[in-house]
Parts: C-alpha cells; sequence; structure tokens
C-alpha cells in the first residue's frame, strides 16, 4: 500500500508541476518577457526563464512517469480484469507519449532560439532583427507552448476519471462486467 501511495504521489505532483509550470511560463514568462525593454533583453529573459525551468520538468516528467509505472504495476490486475480500465490507460499512454514528444521537440526548438541568443518581442514573438532559423523556432513555440499545457491538462482530467474507476463502488460492478463478457 504504501509503495502505491509513493506512486500515487510521484505521478501526481509530477503531472502537476509538468502541467503548471509549462502553462505558467505560457500565460507568464513570455508575454511578460517583452517587458524587458529592448528585443535583446526580452530575448535574454524568456531563454533564461526557460532555460532554468527545464531540468525542474525533466525532474517532474521524470517523477510524473515513475509514478505511472507504479501505479500500472499496483494496478495490473485491474487494468486486465475491470471493464473500462484498460481503455483508460491506453488513452493516459498515448496522452502521455504525446505529451512528451511536443514536450521534447518544443526544448530542441528552445535549445535553437536560446543558442541564437535570439531576441523578441516577446518570449515566442521574433523581432524583426532574429535570425530566420531561431524565428521560425519562435514561432513553432508560440503554437506548441499551449499544446503542451493541453496535453497533460487532459492527462490530469483522465487521471480524475482513474481515480474515480479506483472506488469499490466502481470496481466490483467493473470486475462483473469484465467476468460477463
Amino acid at each position: 500500500m504504501a509503495r502505491n501511495t509513493l506512486s500515487r504521489s510521484l505521478h501526481d505532483v509530477g503531472l502537476a508541476a509538468w502541467f503548471g509550470g509549462t502553462l505558467a511560463n505560457a500565460v507568464a514568462l513570455n508575454p511578460a518577457a517583452a517587458r524587458a525593454g529592448d528585443d535583446q533583453a526580452t530575448g535574454d529573459v524568456a531563454n533564461t526563464g526557460w532555460d532554468r525551468w527545464t531540468p525542474v520538468n525533466a525532474v517532474a516528467i521524470g517523477a510524473h512517469l515513475i509514478g505511472s509505472l507504479g501505479q500500472l504495476r499496483a494496478n495490473s490486475d485491474r487494468v486486465a480484469g475491470q471493464q473500462g480500465v484498460g481503455t483508460m490507460s491506453t488513452a493516459k499512454t498515448l496522452l502521455t507519449v504525446a505529451a512528451l514528444g511536443v514536450t521534447g521537440y518544443s526544448r530542441v526548438l528552445g535549445q535553437r532560439v536560446s543558442a541564437a541568443g535570439a531576441p523578441g518581442r516577446s518570449g515566442t514573438k521574433p523581432s524583426k532583427k532574429t535570425r530566420s532559423d531561431a524565428a521560425a523556432a519562435q514561432e513553432q513555440l508560440d503554437k506548441l507552448q499551449w499544446v503542451i499545457p493541453a496535453l497533460t491538462g487532459a492527462l490530469v482530467a483522465v487521471s480524475s476519471y482513474a481515480g474515480e474507476q479506483q472506488r469499490p463502488s466502481e470496481v466490483l460492478p467493473g470486475l462483473a462486467a469484465t467476468s460477463r463478457s
């Protein structure tokens, strides 16, 4: 039981940080960087903020993944035997893979922008002085900054649903329905 509680905590805290941090950076850091003074200072502030967030985000994602694997192991009988749990687990896995892919790709783009020392009008809006390769990366990041919180927010919702499936009032009917199938 303690191991499952640890897994649940790692899953939830990691996911909360992944979701909340990327959302906060999209909502606050990127637009606030535009107030840094000039285009170069704007780029420097945004790049510094995202570069500082990256290791924290990596730990959060790692915690989430470790917790997810622990939960899957602890609930393997329910996944196999309770109606709807396998489908929910598959949905969570697909959302996680998508969020990981977008997060990884966004980091690659962010590294291009940071390495170029790219100026910007905000954290994700290039200025006229931004090199074309860095500007293209910033334009992609402008869209992707919202995709990660959308995917991780969907993971929060599916995880909440998964918690509901663990209620005794759901487990017994779910197991009975599977055994009748």
